[in-house]
Order: C-alpha cells, then structure tokens, then sequence
C-alpha cells in the first residue's frame, strides 16, 4: 500500500505528485542523497541504505522526512533475465517511506512508494532500451508510485524523462559535467573554455566570465537542471508537455528517437492520456500527427460515429482558423450556400475530418496547426487515409469537395480514386468567392433542407457514439427530445426527463443519472467503477473502489455503483489506476441517487 506518493495532476505519462515526507516534495522533482552538498534547487531527501553486493545489510530504521532506499542488488542494463532473477531482492515490508531498486525484468509491486531503475544509465542513448525499460517498469508497479532514474539527467534531457513517466531525477549527471568543465544548458553541452560569456542569469553565472570555474560550473548545471523540472511542472498542470517535448527533444537526436517511440507504444500512452482537457492542442510538425488525442479522434470518427445524413450530398470544406469551424466567417459563407441542404464535413490536418455534428468534440474545437500553405506528404498520407477510412460504407449520393487546389484537391483525388467514388468540385479560384460559392449553391439545387430538430437530434446521437461507443446514439437517446439551442442542448427523453446535456467546452455529453441508468441497461459497453458500500459526496476516492472497467479514460463520463449508491460522475484516473492506486481522486461525481 502506498502512503507517502499521490498524484494530484497528469499529462498523458507525466505526472505532478506529492512525496508526503515531513517536508512534501513536488515531484517530479530533483532530489538527492541527504549526506551530500549539492548547490541549487535540489532536496536532500533521499536515504540509500545500501548494496547488498558485498554484504548482507541491516533493515534500516527509517525516518519519515526521508526517502529510504531498501537493501538491494543494483544490476546493469542488459542483465539476462536469468541473472535478474537470480538476485532478485525480497524487500521488507515497512512503514516508513521507502523505495525499491528493480530492473524491468524484477519489476513487480514491493508495497514500496518509490520504485529506482537499476542500470539507468545504460539506456542513455538508446530510445528503444530506454523506452522499453520505462514503459515496462511503469506498467509493473502501482500506479501511484514514483519512479526514480539515478544518474541521467540534465537540463537537455529531462523533459523527455518525465514525459516517459519518470517522477524523481537526481543531480549526478550534471554534476559529473560540471566538474569536467561541460556547461549545460537545455539545448547544448558547451565546453567551459569554448564560452566567452555566460548564456544564462542564475545566480552562479552573475560574475565575470574570466571568474567563472568548474566548481561555479557545478552549481550552474544543477540551477539549470532544477530551472527545467519547474518549467515541465508547469506544463504538465497546464496540459501543454507534448507541445514543448516536439521542440524540446529535437535537442538532441536520442531524445527525438525516444518520444517518437514512445508514440509507437500507443496502447501506454493512450491508457494515460485524458480523452478531454482545457489546454489548446498545439500541432507544428508532422509528429503532431502520432500524437493520441488526434489518433484517438481520427480511429472513433471512422469506427464509431455514423453519418446519419448520408441520404443528402455530402460537402467536403476545407477547415478555419476559428474554432469552432462554423463561428468563422469562410464557414458562415459556406451555410449560405448550402443551407443544411447537405451534410458538412470539415478537412485538416492535423485532425482528419471533423463531421459538422462534432465539430466541439475535444479536440476538434481545441487545436492550433501551423498554415504555410503547403501539404507535407505525412499530412497528405494521413487525412487521406482518414477521409477514406470514413466514405468506406456510406451511401452519400453525391460527394462535393468545395476545397482549395493546395494539399486538398491532392487528399481528395487520391480517394477518389482509391474508392472508384466520384468527386464534384465546385471551387474555381478560392472557396469563398462569388463564383465558387455559387457553383456550390447550384449544385445543391433541389435538395431540401433537413429541419432543426434532426439536426439537433442528430448531434447529441453523433457524440454519444463517439464518446459512448458505435450504437450509443440509438440505444440511449432512441426517444430523444432536445431543448435549449446549439451549442448549449439538452437532451430528454419522450417525458422530458433528463438524460444529458452538451457540454460547449469540450463538446462532449454530461449524463444524469436517468441517463445514466439508460447505458447501464443498453446493450453498449458501460463504463462502470464499483465502489465500497458509501454514498459519495463530491469525490470518490481511490481507497473506496473494489472495482474499475480497464478502458475508462480520464475525463471519461462513468457509472459509479455500489450497495448504498448509484450515480455517474467524470473520471479523473484511468480504469487501470483506479485498480492499483491506494491514494487520490479517482472520480467527481456529478449526480448520485442513494440505493
């Protein structure tokens, strides 16, 4: 059981913590062994009781302002699995704070609050090995514990380090090169004679440069690495470290190497990153396309949303600046055109397509890409792919791309032909002149329009597909009524009660609990956490949890159930975490009915 560790916020595998020693520790943090002198932002809060190589060791007393690293064996990376085993290490089980030495073939939960790679060092340099090693470790012990890599980090490379999932990072490394006259900073390593005057204004670098020596070095090296752990805190609770990693790691080739492996191991990340949240999606490179949320919203737009007005023409557009897309003024062009006489669907990258009806849907309505003017080839392969994936099936009985020539006539005659679909292209020049506009408008000659009460019935079904599952939309708003007006729907049943509402910000839907109850009893997979028999108020705790469904995401609407309550509420932890963590909201609750 973990007592001193929670966590309080997440960004995908990065988390910010709390180490509960005497004096707490905001993680991920630098730390380090309590007997040494290090000059910076650094906690001397570790306590390393020693190898257990040479002699056996002594169970140490503990103390509840440190950090106790239990006995161990310590093994190099690369150990075969068969030597692991052998020396693998039974830890005690104590009650003070502890953390246990492990390597990514021993790891396992210890009861420990801290878990410290063995042989980290080794997979400095190798993305591959270090990914695999993180990811594994990680995947092997409690969730709400910290992980702790010795010996790796500096001001270059520890943004990378805890997007993989590291909480703790110690001083060594920059220490080490500090004393060999190496500067670091959070792009390069310069070597101390090469600089002819201090690129940095931490207290350490306020003197003249003839002045300045290894020892001032030293202390330059931990300011700049404790400087970049504050910087990544700071992005995490902003939801932003994705953005500044496609920047950051591009410092150094290893680190681009890793975090594009990381987005290969996609089921460890997607596990752990939130389905909604409040920071802008930032998408400045092609690697912005491996990026979950934009997989994840491309793989429910073509698995699970049903285009439920594929019996009018379909209109490709190409996407706005403004968000969402039908506030700008091109989009507000184009409805004067078309006059919901057809069904709208929005191209870009990095994104895929964005039917009208979830045009709010996170993070559709949240994202900022970089407009040159010109298609990369990895865009083009990917919207694509995507625009094919979502005609596959449909019955449209016309498909008319209102879309400039740059990059879109490209996607869309490559579908065209791939499907033996044929396209309608009514843009002359661009797609809001007169001349286009009315090409579109004359295209869309006799056709009716579609009324607003299937357009708004329409939407609340089209998210619950996507949020829910593939059949959602029917199965719990078959006899659906909707009050209010777009964006900001309620959604009813025949009677009027209420089983939903649209939320704008994040375009997702808010079930009551009579809505709740409709997808327990559906057919459709309801995510569900069991819970002690209590009635929750506000919060429900990781303790309180006997049980948790494995896909339920962070922002995931959820069922909540147990002897004495029913309600639903969002989750604030993945299903897996809930599972394992002993510590922290797994769940705010929205609605509860005693039982």
């Amino acid at each position: 059981m973990t007592d001193y560790f929670e966590i309080h916020e997440r960004d995908s595998a990065a988390r910010v913590g709390e180490l509960r020693l005497a004096d707490s520790v905001t993680t991920p943090a630098l730390v380090d062994d309590v007997d040494t002198e290090t000059p910076g932002d650094c906690r001397h809060v570790l306590d390393d009781a020693g190898s257990r190589w040479p002699t056996e060791q002594d169970a140490p007393d503990g103390d509840d302002s440190l950090l106790t690293v239990l006995p161990h064996r310590g093994l190099p990376a690369g150990t075969p699995d068969e030597v692991a085993e052998a020396f693998a290490v039974d830890y005690p089980d104590v009650s003070f704070p502890s953390a246990a030495v492990v390597s990514s073939d021993t790891a396992t939960d210890h009861g420990s609050d801290a878990y410290v790679l063995a042989g980290a060092p080794g997979y400095v340099g190798h993305a591959s090995a270090f990914v695999d090693a993180v990811s594994t470790v990680r995947e092997a012990i409690p969730a709400d514990t910290a992980l702790y890599l010795p010996g790796v980090a500096t001001p270059r490379n520890v943004a990378t380090l805890v997007y993989a999932g590291v909480d703790l990072v110690d001083p060594d490394r920059a220490v080490v090169r500090g004393t060999e006259g190496r500067y670091l900073t959070t792009d390069e390593a310069y070597f101390l004679e090469d600089l002819d005057e201090l690129p940095c204004a931490c207290p350490a670098c306020q003197q003249p440069r003839d002045e300045f020596d290894r020892e001032d070095c030293v202390e330059h090296n931990v300011n700049a690495l404790a400087a970049e752990l504050r910087r990544v805190r700071r992005r995490i609770r902003d939801g932003r470290l994705r953005d500044y990693i496609e920047g950051q790691a591009r410092q150094d080739n290893w680190l681009t190497a890793t975090f594009r492996r990381l987005d290969q191991q996609y089921s460890y990340l997607e596990e752990r990153t939130p389905l909604i949240r409040r920071a802008d999606l930032s998408a400045a490179s092609d690697d912005s396309l491996r990026r979950v949320e934009i997989q994840r919203f491309a793989e429910r737009v073509t698995d699970r949303y049903v285009p439920r007005f594929d019996d009018r023409p379909l209109v490709l557009v190409p996407c706005s600046a403004r968000k969402p897309y039908s506030d700008s003024q091109s989009h507000k062009q184009y409805h004067d055109a078309i006059k919901w006489r057809a069904h709208v669907v929005s191209m870009t990258s990095p994104i895929g397509v964005v039917p009208q009806e979830l045009e709010l849907t996170y993070p559709a309505q949240h994202y900022d890409s970089v407009v040159t003017g010109n298609w990369t080839a990895t865009e083009i392969e990917f919207v694509s792919r995507v625009l094919e994936r979502y005609l596959e099936g449909t019955d449209y009985p016309e498909i008319i791309a209102h879309i400039p020539g740059e990059g879109y006539r490209d996607i869309c005659e490559r579908v065209a032909d791939s499907l033996g679909r044929e396209f309608t292209y009514t843009v002359t020049d661009h797609p809001t002149t007169a001349d286009s506009l009315g090409n579109l408008a004359a295209e869309l000659e006799g056709w009716d329009r579609y009324p607003k009460r299937e357009r708004e019935h329409n939407t609340i079904r089209a998210v619950a597909d996507y949020q829910f599952g593939a059949g959602a939309g029917d199965e719990l708003f078959d006899d659906l009524s909707t009050q209010g007006r777009y964006p900001q729907l309620r959604a009813d049943d025949a009677d009027g009660e209420q089983l939903a509402a649209l939320a704008q910000q994040y375009g997702v839907l808010s079930l009551t609990t009579a809505g709740a109850r409709r997808w327990v009893e559906s057919d459709v997979h309801t995510k569900t956490v069991e819970i002690e028999p209590f009635v929750p108020h506000g919060s429900v705790l990781a303790p309180g949890i006997t049980d948790a469904s494995d896909d339920i995401r962070v922002g995931d609407d959820v069922v909540i159930r147990g002897d004495a309550a029913f309600g639903v509420g969002r989750a604030q932890m993945s299903g897996p975490e809930m599972q394992s963590s002993t510590r922290g909201i797994a769940v705010q609750m929205r609605h509860v009915d005693e039982q």
